[in-house]
Parts: structure tokens; C-alpha cells; sequence
């Protein structure tokens, strides 16, 4: 049985630290801190957990927090949360004149943290990883409020590593996170997606022939010719990008026997749609960024990709063969470690960085010409999805909440 969280009232004064119990009997809405940020694969997580917990309780207050100048004090608002933000950063890995300020961004992020708690009170605090959730989670549990770490990847932060024996539960994207939590509070629930994109991949799967054809009218496919989709995330890749450029410069892709539609990224987009119209291949559809992921999934008949925690989740719930090419400029190389998890189940090809642009073509060649290899390879991938990860992980916060 976990203790009931200290009444952090706001009356109390910092000096006053912790505050007193709160009557057991006494029944209001749940009150969820959730922080973290920094990149799309703490944020949408967060927000999948939030529409969870509220989807069960309806009438549950949700907070999060956040770091000054990322991009969750945009992404939260805008998904019609609260967002309070601290000022803190992470450690250059080289020495900088930056790193002589971390201590005293630190302690003033506990101070607001602090604050932060004894203003809203919560029943539980959850942390989605990013430099946030350190403070937070950290001035939490001294205050005996239960604590959960939601850990997308097979490699986890060094936020979440720090916080692993003071937090009550961990909620694991990936299997194997007993080397770095205890094995007796760790819960393999998949990563949540936001509501709105399970509803729609799983859609798709009621009518998959209508739905490719839809989805290839919409960006100018050919309905009767395989389609590779590449994906190098919102920013783009420029392993991926250039591989797309060798594999299109090599010959006409009608030749190739497949098209394909490319999401450079958006900082790449005005170079690449360029070359593209320059090149002039039918075959050969490019965008910036691809706001209709749904779509996209549905006109692939492959799908090359990064191996972001979020993507993995998305792409086990589409269940189409798959390579990845996780990105060698990651903390602790952990596309490497979630890509593997994939691949060890027969889920997945992965393909290293340093050579996909050599590879790609042969590859998803290979692909084409091995339909029960693709089939055996789906069923692995859709084996790993975890539609249900949001409710789940919900489930564990309000329990947290009410033992």
C-alpha cells in the first residue's frame, strides 16, 4: 500500500516542506502532474497518457511541465492542456561556458518545483523522460507523492536512469528495462499513442484495398505499382535523403519496379523538392512533411524508417514490412537498442545508417520479390503493437492514485 501524497496546500510556504496528510475519506478529482518534454517522443506520449487518464475519469485535473524554450510550452497548449515551465537544461557533453550556469538552473527548477507541487497538490506525478521531469519527479517523491516514469525506449534517459530507485512504477515501452529499474515495479505497457492515430490506423485496416487506393489518389501514386515510403522524421535525415537521391539518380524508378513517396523533412524540403522536380520521375512523389501519417501508411507497400520509440509504435499498429535505419546521433545509441527489439521478434530488417544509401534499393528489392517473407514479417510487427498502451498506462496512474 502506498501512502496517500501530503496535502500540499497552497498556503504553505516553501519553509513548510512537507506539508501535512490530507483526510483518506476526503473523495475530488484526480489531480495528474505530467512532465517531460524536449522532442515529439516525450510530448505525444504525454498527451496520449492525459487523454487516457481523462477518457476514465473524466473530471480529472491535468497539469504538466515542461522546459522553458521547448517545444512542449508550444505542443501542450495547443493540445488544450496547462503548461508551467523551468528553466532547465541538459549538460553539454563538451565542456561550455553554458555548463557553468547547470547548477543554478537546477536548483531554481527544484525551487519552482517545488512550488509547482505545493500549488496544485496532486495525487500523482508522472514523468515522460526530457530534462523536466528530473525536478519534478525528484521534489515529488521527498514529498511521498506516488511517482511514474513512462520510458519509451529500449535504452532509457539519463533522466529516468537518475530517477529509477525513487519512482513507484515504470511503464516500459520495450522489453529488458530490468538492468536499469527494478524488475519488481517495471510494467511492459508499449508507448501510448494519442487516441485520434490508433483510431485511424486502425480504420484503415477494416478496408485496406479502398483505402490504399484512396490513399495513393491523394498524393499522386499509382494505384497499381508498390510503393516505398520513407520516413526520416519531422526533421528529416540526411543519410535518408541522400539514399532516396542514389536510388532515384540510378535509373527511372518504372524500371525499378516500385514508386516512392519521400518525406524529407521539413528543413530539407525546399533542396529536395527541387532536385525532385528537376528529375523530373513520376515515380517519385516528395514531401516536406506528411501531415495525413495515416494515408502515407496506407499507400506503402514498404516502409523505410527511423527507429524512434513513437515511430516503432506506430508502425507495429500499420504491421507492413519494414526496415530500420536507426539514427546514429541519438543519446546512448537508443534507436539501436528499440530497433533491435523489433528485429529480434522477426518484426523488422534493420539496416544501419552507413549503409543505406548502398542498400536501400537492394533491400526493399528483396522485399518485393519475398511476399511470404513480408507476410511472416507483418505478423511479427502487428504481433508488438500495443493499441491499448494509453489505457493502460492510465490505468497505472489512477491505481498509483487510489490503491
Amino acid at each position: 500500500m502506498l501512502p496517500r501524497p501530503w496535502n500540499l496546500r497552497a498556503a504553505d510556504t516553501p519553509d513548510h516542506w512537507p506539508p501535512a496528510r490530507p483526510d483518506p475519506m476526503e473523495k475530488a478529482p484526480l489531480r495528474i502532474l505530467i512532465s517531460g518534454g524536449g522532442t515529439g517522443g516525450h510530448i505525444h506520449p504525454a498527451i496520449a497518457i492525459a487523454e487516457g487518464i481523462q477518457a476514465q475519469q473524466p473530471d480529472a485535473q491535468i497539469e504538466f511541465v515542461g522546459a522553458l524554450g521547448r517545444m512542449e510550452m508550444e505542443r501542450i497548449p495547443a493540445a488544450g492542456y496547462t503548461i508551467t515551465g523551468l528553466p532547465i537544461t541538459g549538460i553539454d557533453r563538451k565542456l561550455s561556458r553554458r555548463n557553468l550556469g547547470f547548477p543554478w538552473r537546477l536548483i531554481r527548477s527544484l525551487i519552482l518545483a517545488r512550488r509547482i507541487i505545493q500549488r496544485f497538490q496532486p495525487d500523482v506525478a508522472v514523468g515522460v523522460g526530457g530534462f523536466a521531469s528530473g525536478p519534478l519527479l525528484w521534489m515529488a517523491s521527498k514529498a511521498g507523492i506516488p511517482t511514474l516514469i513512462q520510458e519509451q525506449n529500449g535504452f532509457p534517459g539519463i533522466t529516468n536512469r537518475l530517477l529509477a530507485k525513487r519512482v513507484h512504477k515504470v511503464c516500459a515501452g520495450f522489453p529488458g528495462l530490468d538492468k536499469w529499474f527494478p524488475s519488481d515495479k517495471i510494467t511492459e505497457t508499449g508507448n501510448p499513442l494519442r487516441r485520434s492515430i490508433v483510431e485511424r490506423l486502425e480504420q484503415s485496416q477494416h478496408d485496406a484495398t479502398n483505402h490504399v487506393t484512396s490513399a495513393r489518389a491523394h498524393f499522386g501514386l499509382r494505384e497499381d505499382k508498390p510503393v516505398l515510403l520513407v520516413l526520416g522524421g519531422s526533421l528529416g535525415a540526411a543519410s535518408m535523403n541522400a539514399a532516396v537521391r542514389q536510388l532515384a539518380s540510378s535509373g527511372p524508378l518504372a524500371k525499378k519496379g516500385f514508386q516512392v513517396l519521400w518525406q524529407c523533412g521539413g528543413r530539407y524540403e525546399q533542396e529536395h523538392v527541387e532536385w525532385a522536380d528537376a528529375h523530373n520521375d513520376p515515380f517519385l512523389v516528395v514531401r516536406g512533411f506528411i501531415d495525413r501519417m495515416d494515408l502515407a501508411y496506407d499507400a506503402a507497400s514498404i516502409i523505410a524508417s527511423r527507429a524512434g520509440a513513437m515511430s516503432i509504435a506506430e508502425l507495429a499498429l500499420v504491421g507492413k514490412p519494414t526496415l530500420l535505419v536507426p539514427s546514429p546521433h541519438v543519446a546512448e545509441d537508443h534507436q539501436t537498442k528499440n530497433a533491435r527489439s523489433v528485429v529480434d521478434r522477426q518484426g523488422a530488417i534493420m539496416l544501419p545508417d552507413d549503409r543505406v544509401v548502398r542498400d536501400l534499393g537492394q533491400e526493399v528489392r528483396h522485399l518485393l520479390n519475398d511476399a511470404e517473407g513480408c507476410a511472416t514479417m507483418s505478423k511479427a510487427l502487428r504481433a508488438a503493437a500495443r493499441p491499448k498502451a494509453a489505457t493502460t498506462v492510465a490505468n497505472a496512474v489512477i491505481e498509483l492514485a487510489h490503491p
